[in-house]
């Protein structure tokens, strides 16, 4: 597919409904690196993951927010970057990343910065997404010390089970409070061919006390009935609930991950006025855009893939937009790590859609006026309204 630069379509501050925390040290080239890949592995020998679509965007976009030229040396930008202070690099890529509003994954374990810390350095503001498996986790972790009216010394696994369940239900309702989202990993932890019904209190409590017997501290919540049981238990609250669909890190098993597989799910769903969010999808984004054409309760993220994509983020954007309702996208950058994800992030999305819509515009298969209102539904105002933010 050829993509022709357009008219310019001029974008309002982005919503980045789908991010993480920042690392607060200075890092070296291997610490660095391994932000800009899902592997877990270190790079082929002689090489770095800077010679990846993510490291050649970073290094067009990023150098000159801190004063080098693109596409200098890795070794140099980090060189500039240390010499600035990760304190200061990071606010200067941040900024200019145009962001107004993050809506921030809480749920990655690491030193990273808190929503408050990313909306000051980048002159935003930040709302929270829990993350419902890592809340179980916690919950399990500190079972029956919520409250003074605990009964989780009552004695025996089915006490213990009982006291799990409870302070689950009321975790998650406190999370509600201040949270604007939740988000499952369930696609990590089992994948996403889950029976798509609310399990019963009986097989909920049978789940608790059998993951809860031999269970040391800090250990992840896999099973697929309490998988089930937190995904309708944030259902109940009426809040978006975001899925991870597509490809991730190595812990994930890709084919367990295609979006398609939540159709039961989504149907089940669709009268709850709970709003499903599939973020990443690629290389299941076409999947991801057919759900959110047919349900009128899912939605679909287009960061990630594009990020990834890099120079190729526009056919992978032209792909989302072949189905999908414009209403139905949202933007994301989904960085980890490095404010350098958050600018990448942010200028591959605009560059994107300059090149594909703009160059729709150009064709005269679009009028401007419609580029300019879709450019704005998708890089803030869907957000806007699916999040309910001000």
């Amino acid at each position: 597919m050829a993509l022709v630069t357009g008219a310019p379509i001029e974008l309002p501050p982005l919503v980045d409904h789908h991010c993480h925390g920042v690392v607060r040290r200075d890092l070296d080239l291997r610490s660095f690196e391994a932000f800009l890949s899902e592997s877990a592995a270190p790079a082929a020998p002689g090489t770095t993951f800077f010679d990846t679509q993510t490291g050649f965007a970073v290094r067009r976009w990023c150098p000159p927010l801190l004063g080098l030229e693109p596409h200098c040396p890795p070794e140099r930008y980090l060189a500039r970057r240390r010499e600035l202070g990760a304190a200061e690099a990071g606010r200067r890529l941040l900024r200019a990343a145009r962001i107004g509003v993050y809506v921030v994954d809480t749920g990655l374990p690491g030193d990273l910065s808190t929503p408050a810390e990313l909306a000051a350095a980048g002159n935003a503001v930040a709302h929270e997404i829990v993350r419902l498996e890592r809340l179980g986790e916690l919950t399990a972790d500190t079972c029956g010390t919520t409250d003074a009216d605990s009964t989780a010394e009552a004695t025996g696994t089915a006490g213990a089970a009982e006291a799990f369940v409870r302070d689950l239900a009321k975790a998650v309702r406190r999370a509600a409070r201040t949270a604007v989202g939740f988000k499952s990993v369930a696609a990590y932890r089992h994948g996403l061919a889950l029976a798509p019904e609310p399990p019963a209190a009986g097989e909920v409590a049978r789940a608790a006390a059998h993951w809860l017997a031999g269970r040391r501290t800090g250990a992840r919540l896999t099973d697929p009935v309490l998988l089930r049981h937190l995904l309708w238990t944030a259902v109940g609250t009426g809040l978006p609930l975001q899925l991870h669909t597509g490809f991730g890190d190595p812990d994930l098993r890709l084919d367990q991950a295609d979006p398609v597989l939540l159709t039961d799910f989504v149907r089940a769903t669709a009268d709850t006025g709970t709003s499903l969010v599939l973020l990443h999808g690629y290389p299941y984004h076409r999947q991801a855009a057919y759900l959110a054409n047919v349900f009128p309760h899912v939605h679909a993220d287009v960061g990630l893939a594009l990020t990834h994509s890099g120079v190729r983020a526009g056919a992978v954007l032209a792909e989302f937009l072949e189905l999908a309702p414009f209403g139905k996208l949202l933007f994301s950058t989904d960085a980890y790590g490095l404010p350098e994800l958050y600018a990448v992030g942010a200028e591959v999305f605009r560059d994107a859609v300059r090149r594909v819509v703009g160059g729709w515009v150009a064709d005269g298969a679009w009028s401007q006026a419609d580029a300019q209102r879709v450019g704005a539904m998708i890089a803030a105002d869907n957000a806007r309204r699916v999040y309910a933010l001000e």
